[in-house]
């Protein structure tokens, strides 16, 4: 439990630092903005929507069904909210528990000693695994790769209680069960099933390559066949069902996601696809070089055999084969227990250890006992006895490659060039692999210096992976320092994030060097010249907006935002029939194949809006109408509609159907009951429906309630309305001068004042407030007659006898005349 315990404390060590790491880059999309994770939204959408909210079977969904992960998200967000620490926490807990379990795993092929605790270190520090530990999306790969340890470890304990004890099958079905729940975090968690039967075959029955088609002839060994048999119909099963649940079809990606797989050219697809397995393999083997992002060009093609990157994929797939051929040959008949070598083939052993050039495991007959040289029979080999090198060779090499092979292009294009979080659980064979090669080495040098000096290098690189993995975090703690760290691998794409960021941090002028730098690297990037655009359109710079909103849509035709905003400026500007044009089109747009549908539906029904209210200022009240109701149709869950309903009442009632107004009214403050011109419109038409008694409480209440939010200017432009309205009631009057004053409008609050006084010119109040609001304006003079007034009506007050006595200071120093008494 060593190994286990430290690889576990290690890894939680090495991650402390994204405790305190904000949301980055595909978090917002997935966490912030995603509607599954509100607790109004029905729990069961989690299960028909895709990981980004997306409807599973809509023609824009990435297609990545992970319910598990996504639910664990809405956990995160009934018990913290927003709050990224506890995001962060549950990502940190799940990396160390995945890291025990596949210390564990290492002990049960490498034995107890130290290379089992160095598979543990080594995965625990891989600097690989930050995007996915420290991006909070990554638990995705964190959570498959929890549950794939838990199935192989489940079959691990169904092969050993094979083939008499029928305690096997429940073990056996509860690796389905997390094979199940590991493609239910990620796709590739089903691969669990491949690489359970290559433990099978190469670990626990410890095959070689010769052997496995004679396996089919041998009675005896009709179990390992039903048991991989069975994996195989387990697997086939989940995947059918995964394809007919997300409506048998894939995927659809842009070209800048995965340019090699919108190339025309099929040696361009070809070279490019069998190179990336090769800078995959780098990332494990030197990860210097990390990214956010590897989209777009952060990979070139490569387009002609002339190219010398070609040179590494030779160079890589020959060193596949060779360690494919080491695994699969015939070893010599050494014995290895406990990372220890023993000769059995009459050679002598030093202390248990040997210094043969073949060391491995070789019994290999498995039907039978097999009879030795003086005539006793040999029973089978216990299974506490650890597999060759040669076997954990094979089982590392299938764990690197086959939870891979989804990434590949082989079968299905998919939506990355490169994704470090991919990597998470190919890793595992990496880590397995190393400690694997240096025992073999280790075993192999007869001097103690010189295995010493093995033993020091291996746990050198856990600490230089550790201290890689230390600074790659600092990168993941704001999308700041995430995309400048990003900017040497892809330029455009870190650019134009990092734009955004300084866009909102108020620093206009360098987002937009940002965005020009990104569209210096890449000119056709539809995102950012709509986001130059908006960001200019923000600026007042209006022309120069329409300019990149024009390219936005040459470069996507379907980017209904760019039409929205074209739309608006041309409004503003008075070119009515070009705004009309550009929000029709807009609206005519179908959201099919596109990544956001839920942003795309947004934008569409802010363009139906607009051109309503465009009809409604023209006085086509009925056409206004059919646009808001369209609007209405195509409005998604998370667009706000207070503005669209008040709007369609305002429609009604210049069509004089003041119920319909009514409800419409009533319905914009159900959505947002603070929302103030649903307020005013709404006042306005309880002028002409209601007694001026209840339109005096309604409008009263509602002052009362913004005034207790500390909105005093929106309570004040309320009470203007109501006492425009309401020009003969002095409560009405005087609640609005009040309001006014809090509002610090001084002069309007002086017309109000001025207008409850003469309403009620015996009113002592009335007097000494409007004596207070002149004596505020620097109209002294009247503001002593006010005062003199109120005193005469209530000689005792005495704040108006102070205000007074401060007048009269200001008056003499001024050397204006007063009416003060003589002392």
């Amino acid at each position: 439990m060593i190994a286990e315990l430290v690889s576990g404390a290690v890894a939680l060590l090495l991650h402390l630092n994204t405790l305190g790491a904000d949301f980055c880059y595909d978090d917002s999309r997935a966490i912030k903005t995603n509607q599954d994770l509100l607790p109004e939204t029905p729990w069961a959408n989690i299960f028909y929507d895709d990981f980004w909210g997306t409807l599973l079977t809509h023609s824009g969904s990435h297609k990545s069904y992970r319910p598990l992960c996504t639910l664990s998200f809405r956990l995160n967000h009934a018990l913290g909210g927003l709050d990224p620490w506890g995001y962060h926490l549950v990502n940190v807990v799940l990396h160390c528990a995945v890291t025990s379990l596949f210390a564990y795993l290492s002990r049960l092929l490498l034995g107890g000693g130290c290379w089992s605790l160095l598979a543990g270190l080594l995965f625990a520090s891989h600097p690989v695994h930050t995007e996915a530990v420290a991006g909070v999306v990554g638990r995705a790969d964190v959570g498959a790769a929890l549950f794939f340890l838990l199935s192989l470890l489940c079959y691990t304990r169904h092969c050993t209680l094979r083939p008499h004890s029928a305690r096997r099958w429940p073990w056996f079905l509860g690796s389905l069960a997390c094979a199940a729940s590991s493609m239910l975090w990620k796709e590739q968690g089903v691969t669990v099933l491949a690489v359970s039967a290559v433990y099978d075959v190469f670990i626990f029955h410890r095959l070689r390559f010769q052997q496995i088609v004679s396996l089919l002839y041998k009675r005896k060994n009709l179990h390992l066949l039903l048991s991989v048999s069975l994996l195989a119909i387990g697997g086939a099963v989940l995947l059918a069902a995964r394809l007919y649940w997300m409506g048998n079809k894939p995927p659809n990606f842009s070209n800048s996601d995965n340019p090699a797989a919108d190339s025309s050219s099929l040696l361009t697809r070809t070279l490019t696809f069998l190179y990336l397995p090769v800078v995959n393999v780098w990332l494990l083997l030197c990860p210097d070089t990390l990214s956010f992002d590897w989209s777009m060009d952060a990979v070139p093609l490569l387009r002609s055999i002339a190219d010398w990157r070609n040179l590494h994929t030779l160079a890589f797939y020959a060193g596949l084969l060779l360690l494919a051929w080491i695994g699969l040959r015939s070893p010599a008949k050494v014995k290895e227990t406990n990372g220890k070598a023993h000769v059995v083939d009459g050679r002598s052993s030093m202390n248990g250890h040997s210094c043969h050039t073949n060391p491995g495991y070789t019994d290999l007959e498995l039907e039978s006992p097999r009879t030795s040289e003086n005539g006793a029979k040999n029973q089978h080999i216990p299974r506490t006895q650890l597999p060759a090198t040669e076997n954990v060779v094979i089982f590392a090499l299938g764990l690197m490659s086959i939870p891979f092979l989804p990434a590949t292009n082989l079968f299905f294009y998919v939506g990355f060039v490169v994704a470090e979080r991919v990597l998470y659980i190919p890793s595992m064979g990496f880590c397995l692999l190393v400690p694997a090669a240096m025992r073999a080495l280790h075993l192999r040098l007869c001097r103690r210096p010189s295995r010493t000096l093995v033993l020091y290098c291996a746990f050198s690189l856990v600490i230089l992976y550790g201290f890689k993995t230390v600074l790659r975090n600092r990168d993941w703690q704001n999308e700041e320092m995430l995309y400048k760290s990003g900017i040497r691998v892809n330029p455009a794409k870190a650019w134009g994030n990092l734009g955004n960021v300084l866009k909102n941090q108020g620093k206009m002028a360098e987002a937009e060097r940002a965005y020009r730098n990104a569209l210096y690297y890449r000119r056709n990037m539809a995102d950012m010249l709509y986001n130059l655009g908006l960001l200019l359109q923000e600026n007042n710079r209006l022309s120069e907006a329409l300019h990149y909103y024009k390219l936005a849509i040459g470069s996507r035709p379907t980017l209904a935002s760019a039409y929205l905003n074209t739309g608006i400026i041309l409004m503003n500007q008075g070119h009515l029939d070009e705004a009309k044009r550009a929000f029709l089109t807009c609206a005519d747009i179908p959201d099919e194949n596109l990544k956001d549908p839920h942003a795309h539906r947004s934008s569409v029904t802010s363009c139906l809006y607009n051109l309503g209210k465009l009809l409604h200022e023209q006085g086509r009240q009925e056409e206004a109408l059919l646009m808001y109701k369209e609007a209405i149709q195509k409005m998604p869950k998370q667009f706000a509609p207070q503005s669209l309903y008040n709007m369609m009442g305002e429609a009604y009632v210049r069509l004089n159907k003041l119920p319909e107004a009514e409800h419409w009214y009533r319905e914009s403050l159900r959505a947002k009951p603070d929302h103030i011109p649903a307020h005013l419109t709404y006042g306005k038409l309880l002028t002409l429906m209601v007694s001026p008694a209840l339109l005096k409480n309604i409008q009263i209440g509602n002052c009362q309630f913004l005034l207790e939010e500390g909105r005093f200017t929106e309570a004040a432009e309320m009470a203007e309305t109501a006492a425009q309205l309401e020009s003969g009631d002095f409560d009405v009057v005087f609640n609005a001068a009040h309001m006014l004053r809090q509002a610090s409008l001084h002069h309007a609050a002086e017309k109000y004042y001025s207008l409850a006084a003469n309403l009620r010119p015996d009113y002592p109040a009335a007097l000494m407030n409007l004596g207070a609001i002149l004596h505020l304006n620097g109209k002294l003079q009247e503001a002593e007659a006010n005062y003199l007034r109120a005193l005469q009506l209530k000689p005792d007050d005495t704040i108006t006898q102070s205000n007074l006595r401060k007048l009269w200071n200001i008056m003499e120093k001024q050397g204006l005349r007063t009416r003060r008494p003589s002392p």
